[in-house]
């Protein structure tokens, strides 16, 4: 990988990040559970494409960032579901 590929990797990667810190925090309350399912579902594409990295042969790099991206996108989707469960039972009608 020349230097020039890994500057415009690390520009795209700086810009989503903002962007999605942007976009995320301008969201009402009301729609934090709604964005949370979608973002669980995008981890779960993560984590197929994690596992697909894992077994390819590009090298011991390719691996370890594999089994980083695993781990970072399954503890995105847990906690997801878990917050997601917490909020959608702030709604329900209490006996």
């Amino acid at each position: 990988m020349n230097i020039e590929t890994l500057i415009a990797l690390l520009y795209v990667l700086v810009l989503a990040t903002y962007v999605g810190f942007e976009l995320i925090s301008k969201v009402p309350p009301t729609l934090h559970t709604p964005l949370m399912s979608g973002s669980n579902a995008i981890s779960g594409i993560t984590i197929v494409g994690a596992i697909l990295v894992i077994n390819s042969d590009h090298g011991i790099i390719s691996i370890v960032l594999g089994v980083i991206a695993l781990f970072l996108a399954t503890l995105n989707v847990v906690g997801g579901y878990l917050v997601t469960d917490k909020m959608l039972k702030m709604f329900k009608k209490k006996k």
